[in-house]
């Protein structure tokens, strides 16, 4: 899951620094991270029975739809509308990766090893607090 989350925002981070010439492929190469993204998580949480399955992969389709239309979008020239949407999902991720990732992983490590993990934060002092 961490390997895709970093490819997450290696993508998106792409979509933000390209050129408007080469933003709908990035656009693109973004599209097909979070369809592949989405659909492992999807297969994660159908079996292994997490219980806000429903929630997390609709909130996983209503960025897919907004990706495609503004793939549209872009392709009529609006790449405006492409940076918007770029700005978004970085602001958008942390979030959900946060709560909703994080409770998905919490869970398939409680049903694999009997528990759940020891997650470390560093909090504003820089040090370390466990939960």
């Amino acid at each position: 899951m961490d390997e895709t989350h970093h490819e997450f925002v290696e993508t998106v981070n792409a979509m933000l620094n390209a050129s408007d010439a080469d933003f709908a492929s990035a656009l693109d190469a973004f599209a097909d991270h979070a369809k592949r993204h989405f659909d492992e998580e999807a297969l994660w949480m159908n079996s292994t029975d997490f219980p806000a399955a429903q929630c997390h992969i609709d909130e996983h389709n209503a960025v897919l739809h907004s990706v495609e239309e503004v793939q549209a979008m872009v392709a009529q020239g609006d790449v405006e509308i492409g940076r918007r949407l770029a700005a978004e999902l970085q602001r958008w991720f942390p979030g959900h990766a946060d709560y909703l990732d994080s409770a998905l992983a919490q869970w398939m490590v409680k049903r694999a090893a009997g528990g759940v993990p020891v997650v470390f934060r560093r909090n504003a002092t820089g040090t370390v607090d466990d939960e």
